[in-house]
């Protein structure tokens, strides 16, 4: 149910977006690079999207992962059970995503990820800023050439435009991991590259910093 749930949050999110934007399907998959069919299934609620289809339709629509999954309310307090959780899945990750926070300047998505052993997560990059603190096991996570290795307590952030690669060390690996966007109203001023504004932060071509970002 949680998932044909998800589904039919994304399908309506989806087609909105689309509409918002005067984008035709043909023109979507063209900057997808997802097929025309399978958006159209999504759209209609009937598809399975990976990890990698939702980035994809994140960086081609240029909104956060949350936007494409969340539906919007407004309560006082959030209780957010693992069972109803949707989960996104690729060949090594699983996402769960937890909640979206709205602030002035910056866009936060929350998720609960799982690393599993035997495999490489590879991305190719995406929008965004990623916070990792590692809650159990060994991680490799960053720059494919250079990964910096995590253990439990461990906090990385780094630009996730740059390539970068998810990878345990023995066995499964459990996570936070945090997106962190520019909002759509005012300047950006928060960290952008864990230390650069926002806006400059896609420009520079900067490596993972391990310090956390200025309070």
């Amino acid at each position: 149910m949680a998932r044909e749930r998800a589904g039919q949050v994304l399908a309506a999110n989806l087609r909105v977006l689309r509409a918002r934007q005067g984008l035709s399907l043909s023109e979507l998959a063209r900057r997808s690079g997802i097929a025309k069919g399978t958006l159209s299934q999504l759209e209609s609620g009937s598809g399975n999207p990976t990890i990698e289809t939702v980035f994809s339709l994140s960086n081609a629509l240029d909104v956060p992962v949350s936007t494409l999954l969340t539906e919007r309310t407004d309560p006082d307090v959030v209780l957010v059970r693992s069972a109803g959780l949707e989960v996104l899945s690729s060949n090594a990750v699983d996402l769960r995503m937890l909640r979206r926070l709205d602030l002035t300047e910056t866009v936060f998505e929350v998720y609960d990820q799982r690393v599993r052993p035997g495999e490489v997560q590879h991305s190719a990059g995406h929008p965004g800023i990623e916070h990792i603190v590692v809650t159990s096991g060994q991680l490799r996570v960053g720059p494919p050439d250079s990964p910096h290795q995590l253990g439990p307590g461990d906090y990385l952030c780094f630009p996730a435009r740059r390539p970068h690669i998810y990878e345990t060390v023995g066995g499964p690996v459990t996570s936070v991991l945090l997106l962190q966007y520019p909002a759509d109203a005012g300047p950006p001023v928060l960290a952008g590259s864990c230390g650069v504004p926002v806006n400059q932060a896609a420009e520079q071509d900067s490596g993972v910093d391990g310090a956390p970002p200025p309070a």
